[in-house]
Protein backbone atom coordinates (compact mmCIF):
# COMPACT_ATOMS: atom_id res chain seq x y z
CA UNK A 1 0.00 0.00 0.00
CA UNK A 2 0.97 3.10 -0.96
CA UNK A 3 -0.69 6.16 -2.59
CA UNK A 4 -2.23 5.83 -6.05
CA UNK A 5 -2.29 1.59 -4.64
CA UNK A 6 -4.66 1.57 -1.10
CA UNK A 7 -5.56 -1.16 0.85
CA UNK A 8 -7.61 -3.56 -1.11
CA UNK A 9 -9.76 -3.78 1.98
CA UNK A 10 -10.18 0.28 1.88
CA UNK A 11 -13.41 1.47 1.03
CA UNK A 12 -12.18 4.83 1.21
CA UNK A 13 -13.83 5.32 4.78
CA UNK A 14 -12.56 2.81 6.75
CA UNK A 15 -11.74 -1.12 6.32
CA UNK A 16 -13.85 -3.60 4.98
CA UNK A 17 -12.50 -6.41 6.93
CA UNK A 18 -11.74 -4.60 10.51
CA UNK A 19 -12.18 -7.54 12.67
CA UNK A 20 -9.38 -9.26 10.43
CA UNK A 21 -6.88 -6.89 9.57
CA UNK A 22 -2.99 -7.79 10.10
CA UNK A 23 -1.14 -6.56 13.48
CA UNK A 24 1.54 -4.79 10.92
CA UNK A 25 0.60 -2.52 9.47
CA UNK A 26 -2.42 -2.03 10.21
CA UNK A 27 -3.08 -2.62 14.11
CA UNK A 28 0.50 -1.06 14.81
CA UNK A 29 -0.37 2.06 12.75
CA UNK A 30 -1.35 5.02 15.05
CA UNK A 31 -2.23 8.12 12.99
CA UNK A 32 -1.51 11.07 15.04
CA UNK A 33 -5.10 12.82 14.49
CA UNK A 34 -6.37 9.53 16.30
CA UNK A 35 -4.52 9.55 19.36
CA UNK A 36 -5.74 10.15 22.62
CA UNK A 37 -3.40 12.84 23.43
CA UNK A 38 -3.17 14.47 19.83
CA UNK A 39 -1.68 18.09 19.75
CA UNK A 40 -3.26 18.56 15.96
CA UNK A 41 -5.65 21.03 15.37
CA UNK A 42 -9.38 20.49 13.87
CA UNK A 43 -7.80 21.80 10.64
CA UNK A 44 -5.26 19.07 10.39
CA UNK A 45 -7.51 16.19 10.37
CA UNK A 46 -5.82 14.29 7.55
CA UNK A 47 -8.72 15.09 4.51
CA UNK A 48 -8.84 18.66 6.16
CA UNK A 49 -4.91 18.95 6.42
CA UNK A 50 -3.90 16.54 3.90
CA UNK A 51 -1.16 14.96 5.86
CA UNK A 52 -0.73 12.22 7.80
CA UNK A 53 1.35 12.87 11.19
CA UNK A 54 2.91 9.70 12.67
CA UNK A 55 4.12 10.76 16.43
CA UNK A 56 6.94 9.24 17.60
CA UNK A 57 7.70 7.18 14.26
CA UNK A 58 11.14 6.73 16.20
CA UNK A 59 14.17 8.30 18.33
CA UNK A 60 17.15 10.03 17.54
CA UNK A 61 19.81 10.02 20.44
CA UNK A 62 16.19 9.54 22.81
CA UNK A 63 14.29 12.32 21.08
CA UNK A 64 11.06 11.57 19.54
CA UNK A 65 11.24 11.57 15.70
CA UNK A 66 7.65 12.79 13.66
CA UNK A 67 7.01 11.51 10.52
CA UNK A 68 4.35 13.15 8.09
CA UNK A 69 3.05 12.09 4.84
CA UNK A 70 1.01 13.90 2.37
CA UNK A 71 -2.50 13.33 1.48
CA UNK A 72 -1.24 13.73 -2.64
CA UNK A 73 1.92 14.50 -3.73
CA UNK A 74 3.15 17.00 -1.25
CA UNK A 75 1.68 18.09 2.42
CA UNK A 76 0.40 21.81 2.02
CA UNK A 77 1.98 24.69 3.29
CA UNK A 78 0.11 25.45 5.91
CA UNK A 79 0.33 22.27 7.76
CA UNK A 80 4.02 21.78 6.74
CA UNK A 81 4.43 25.34 8.60
CA UNK A 82 2.17 24.39 11.71
CA UNK A 83 4.09 21.03 11.56
CA UNK A 84 7.28 22.48 11.26
CA UNK A 85 6.68 24.72 14.13
CA UNK A 86 5.16 22.29 16.61
CA UNK A 87 8.92 20.66 15.78
CA UNK A 88 11.11 24.03 16.86
CA UNK A 89 8.35 24.57 19.80
CA UNK A 90 8.32 20.77 21.07
CA UNK A 91 12.28 19.77 19.84
CA UNK A 92 11.42 17.12 18.35
CA UNK A 93 12.78 16.60 14.63
CA UNK A 94 10.57 16.22 11.44
CA UNK A 95 10.67 14.10 8.96
CA UNK A 96 8.54 14.49 6.04
CA UNK A 97 7.79 13.42 2.71
CA UNK A 98 6.71 14.18 -1.31
CA UNK A 99 5.17 12.07 -3.33
CA UNK A 100 7.38 10.80 -6.28
CA UNK A 101 5.01 10.93 -9.71
CA UNK A 102 6.10 9.32 -12.85
CA UNK A 103 4.08 8.87 -15.79
CA UNK A 104 1.21 10.53 -13.96
CA UNK A 105 1.42 7.29 -11.00
CA UNK A 106 3.08 7.32 -7.34
CA UNK A 107 5.85 5.69 -6.76
CA UNK A 108 6.37 3.13 -4.24
CA UNK A 109 9.45 5.24 -3.18
CA UNK A 110 9.37 9.12 -1.65
CA UNK A 111 11.51 12.34 -1.76
CA UNK A 112 12.38 12.54 2.03
CA UNK A 113 12.79 16.06 3.68
CA UNK A 114 13.60 16.71 7.70
CA UNK A 115 13.42 19.45 9.80
CA UNK A 116 15.35 19.59 13.11
CA UNK A 117 19.13 20.11 14.31
CA UNK A 118 22.00 19.95 11.34
CA UNK A 119 23.21 16.79 13.58
CA UNK A 120 20.28 15.09 12.91
CA UNK A 121 20.24 16.14 9.35
CA UNK A 122 23.33 14.74 9.00
CA UNK A 123 22.74 11.93 10.50
CA UNK A 124 19.36 10.86 8.55
CA UNK A 125 21.85 11.81 5.50
CA UNK A 126 24.00 9.20 6.51
CA UNK A 127 21.30 6.68 7.47
CA UNK A 128 20.21 6.85 3.63
CA UNK A 129 23.52 6.21 2.03
CA UNK A 130 24.05 2.89 4.45
CA UNK A 131 20.75 1.99 3.27
CA UNK A 132 18.94 1.88 7.19
CA UNK A 133 15.26 1.81 6.78
CA UNK A 134 13.90 4.30 8.25
CA UNK A 135 10.90 2.67 9.62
Amino acid sequence: MYPGQPCPHSTGKGCDDYENRPIDPCDNFNCGWITSDSPLPEWMKPNNGKVIVIFNKLKWNGIPVDLAVPVGKRIPPRSLAWLKQFAEQNRRPLIYTEQIVEEGKFQKQQQIMVHGPPAFQQELIRWQQEGKKLW
